[in-house]
């Protein structure tokens, strides 16, 4: 923040297009990494090392969405239902075949992605409100799937219990535990969606949301790279679902209806749309805000009502939501004090 670019040469591509390309902005993420790895866990109390837990599994779904929505321009209103066929995945491999963790995430993920990429077909005709009412459809069915197949859901109450993740033998039960394995699955997302979005298929998901006749004009398969986006953002949701199968140590359909469908697309709405940092911001403001349940016995209603105030406040004021306001203390303070 406090620092010039200037004196800072590159002598190779590489140096040049690393994503941390200042020396000072590598100091700063090892400081970063200090703070959440050392400082954080053993400094907070089970209480806020808990609202840091939710934080973590939220990032890594709003990322994922955000790679649908901010940065391919495809609306999606079924993220939840992904988040459930990640979950009942995982359930299910651990319950019935004792898979360890490290197997049950990316297999909740990969089964996510495989439906998700059936759900992306659709985008190829359709776009806008027909995609997001072919998205919300999809919502549905996946739900009413696992209501009413008892060998995914487990029977009646659509529930199976899970048992804590476990390292070298030893189960993850505390929250602090909890919290660094979370981490590392929060730190691989953010790592490979800045690259991801960085890269060959990251260019043409831009350049299918800015327009995607002349993406096709220039010779982008736009339906390939759709799909891509649907597969690689349930693929996210897929993951996300796990986690917080492991976290709250239960799949249970209730967890992933289609108001958390919509909780994730107002966390990239107001953390700003096309950004990795806009997903992090957007995850911490919606799990505090809707983590308070105090606030929602106060008024029945009042934080849905506030909620949907704030996204159309900054559907208004600043639609590029937390991450531009974000940029701009940033590019003040790269000037100050010569605002010339």
């Amino acid at each position: 923040m406090f620092h010039r670019e200037s004196g800072v040469f590159k002598t190779t591509y590489v140096a040049d297009m690393a994503v941390y390309p200042l020396p000072i902005a590598r100091w700063a993420m090892a400081a970063i990494a200090v703070l959440f790895v050392v400082v954080a866990p053993t400094t907070l109390s089970e209480y806020y090392i808990s609202i840091a837990n939710l934080i973590l599994i939220a990032v890594v779904g709003a990322l994922g969405l955000n790679i649908l929505v901010g940065y391919t321009g495809q609306i999606s209103i079924g993220h939840g239902a992904l988040m459930s066929v990640g979950a009942y995945t995982a359930a299910n491999l651990i319950t019935r075949m004792d898979m360890p963790f490290w197997v049950a995430i990316p297999a909740g993920g990969l089964m996510a992605a495989a439906i998700g990429a059936v759900i992306g077909v659709p985008s190829l005709r359709i776009k806008g409100l027909y995609l997001a009412i072919a998205t919300l459809a999809a919502q549905l069915i996946i739900e009413w799937t696992i209501n009413h197949v008892p060998w995914i859901s487990g029977g009646v109450q659509a529930s199976i219990d899970v048992p804590r993740p476990r390292l070298f033998g030893h189960a993850l039960a505390s929250q602090s535990q909890l919290y660094l394995f979370l981490l590392f699955f929060a730190a691989l997302a953010i790592v490979a969606t800045i690259n991801l979005v960085r890269s060959r298929i990251g260019r043409a998901f831009v350049a299918i949301r800015d327009h995607d006749i002349a993406a096709e004009l220039i010779g982008i398969d736009i339906f390939r790279y759709k799909l891509i986006a649907f597969a690689i953002s349930s693929f996210y949701a897929g993951v996300t679902g796990v986690l917080y199968t492991y976290y709250l140590g239960v799949a249970n359909y209730e967890q992933f209806q289609i108001n958390v469908s919509i909780d994730y697309l107002a966390m990239i709405i107001i953390g700003g749309l096309g950004s990795v940092l806009g997903s992090i911001l957007g995850a911490i403001f919606g799990s505090l805000f809707l983590s308070q349940a105090d606030l929602a016995n106060i008024i029945p209603n009042l934080r849905l009502v506030i909620f949907g105030a704030l996204i159309i406040l900054f559907l208004a004021l600043e639609p590029e939501g937390l991450n531009r306001l974000w940029r701009n203390i940033l590019g003040y303070f790269r000037v100050w004090p010569f605002s010339y």
